[in-house]
């Protein structure tokens, strides 16, 4: 596909993929290969990240869809072979990061898709793309799942820091959303209507009360993390 017609994104906004679309494929040891191949890119770039995990969920029955799917991932590739993270120097490098979810996403089990995307300083250094592993009651719910997975991140890395004596002196900033999560991760009294996240709630809360974290909103459009969760327009993808 080395001269194949180039792409603007990896992943169609029309396209809405499941375990039954289409025929399946003649050769799913191909497929498996280039999803192989695929994930080991996904280190260095992010911006395939959603796109890998999505056509990863159908690795056990690949169908005619399904690989339609993974060739246009290698034609916004082949027009992209040039891209890669670049490590600046920067006057700050303090951690900051931003998490969002696609609540009921899923076509075959409406479980949500989270993502979180952490930057030291400039630089994105960490970031995941995933299926949620229970179904969420509500948007509140499965945005609170995505928030405890970038708690948990960050809380991974700063030790890790602290470990390379390069400690984390100040909170790091949590950037979400959804104004109602980031009400909840600042209050101390449990509501019974989110009793189902409890957890999840609690472990947040925990870290925001000893100032490690905190959790501010932001706008959808300045949403980063928008780009991991689910397929975006051109304009929108390439502004992320």
């Amino acid at each position: 596909m080395t001269s194949c017609k180039s792409v603007a994104t990896p992943l169609s906004t029309s396209l809405k993929l499941s375990i039954a679309s289409g025929t399946l494929y003649y050769d799913p040891t191909r497929y498996r290969q280039i999803i192989g191949a695929l994930r080991y890119l996904n280190f260095t770039r992010p911006d395939i990240c959603y796109a890998v995990n999505k056509v990863c969920q159908f690795m056990h029955a690949p169908t005619e869809d399904h690989w339609s799917a993974v060739k246009r991932i290698l034609r916004y590739l082949q027009d992209t072979a040039s891209y890669g993270l670049h490590i600046t120097r920067d006057s700050s490098l303090s951690l900051h990061g931003f998490t969002d979810a696609d609540w009921a996403g899923s076509i075959d089990d409406r479980k949500s898709t989270s993502g979180y995307l952490v930057y030291l300083g400039a630089t994105p250094i960490s970031w995941k793309s995933g299926k949620q592993h229970t179904v969420a009651r509500s948007s509140t719910e499965a945005e609170y799942k995505a928030l405890a997975d970038g708690t948990a991140e960050i809380l991974w890395i700063r030790s890790l820091l602290s470990e390379l004596h390069f400690p984390s002196s100040s909170m790091t900033t949590l950037w979400c959303d959804n104004l109602g999560v980031t009400f909840l991760s600042l209050n101390p009294v449990f509501h019974a209507c989110i009793k189902h996240v409890e957890i999840d709630y609690h472990f947040v809360q925990d870290h925001v009360a000893k100032q490690e974290i905190q959790v501010r909103f932001i706008s959808l459009k300045d949403q980063l993390a928008d780009v991991l969760t689910k397929p975006l327009p051109p304009f929108l993808f390439a502004l992320f």
